[in-house]
């Protein structure tokens, strides 16, 4: 994956949000766990470029993030846990099509791949639906859809499962972690879920307290849980 952080901190207000955080990751999908106010969501948006570090260096996909900021929000795509937020046009095929829209595609190509993202995540037959209107799991696939249809290099997903049930949690899933050439950074609560992926990040208290395997994490974790 290539992400290197070298020493960074993240100040917000009057509070170290993130404090000495150094990190050199290269596996495909990397789990981000911790308890509320560990720093993961805050790591998160720092990782998409929506917040800038108060110290140190951040070098994702190869790109440092101050100097090629840009180019790095045109190779990520966030998703959260609220799709409401994502979601902005009227219908499925209008808010798909609505990613592309920095892109200066022909028509006919945005309409090509909106066709094919909108079959990807079983999202056609509802093309024409009012994208406010779909059910909590089918919101989620749409911003899912949103963001795949950019193509991306890195994928950066904030609690995406959190407020659906057992069957659309297991969906969702399974379309961040399908092998389409993109990388995944997963923040979950959801432990299960994050040994799903390569390696695992342990936050608390705005610092990198585990880095390693995933089972091994997650394990430190729950002893510290139990403290």
């Amino acid at each position: 994956m290539t992400i290197r952080l070298d020493s960074v901190s993240l100040r917000l207000g009057d509070t170290d949000v993130l404090s000495d955080v150094s990190l050199d990751l290269d596996a495909r999908t990397v789990a981000v766990i911790g308890e509320n106010g560990s720093g993961k969501s805050t790591f998160a948006r720092l990782m998409g470029g929506l917040v800038r570090p108060s110290g140190g260096s951040l070098s994702i996909l190869g790109l440092d993030t101050a100097r090629h900021a840009a180019e790095l929000r045109r190779r990520t795509a966030l998703v959260f846990s609220n799709p409401d937020a994502q979601i902005v046009m009227p219908t499925v095929a209008e808010d798909v099509a609505f990613s592309l829209r920095a892109e200066r595609m022909p028509p006919a190509e945005v309409r090509a791949r909106v066709e094919v993202a909108l079959e990807r995540f079983g999202l056609t037959s509802l093309a024409e639906r009012s994208a406010h209107d779909l059910s909590g799991g089918q919101k989620q696939l749409l911003a899912l859809c949103g963001a795949f249809v950019r193509r991306p290099d890195l994928v950066i997903a904030d609690e995406p499962t959190a407020y659906l049930d057992a069957r659309n949690a297991r969906l969702i899933a399974d379309h961040l972690f399908a092998d389409a050439g993109h990388r995944l950074i997963l923040v979950t609560h959801d432990l299960n879920l994050a040994q799903r992926c390569e390696t695992a990040v342990l936050f608390a208290g705005g610092r990198v307290a585990v880095v390693g395997e995933p089972a091994a994490v997650v394990a430190e974790y729950e002893v510290l849980l139990r403290c």
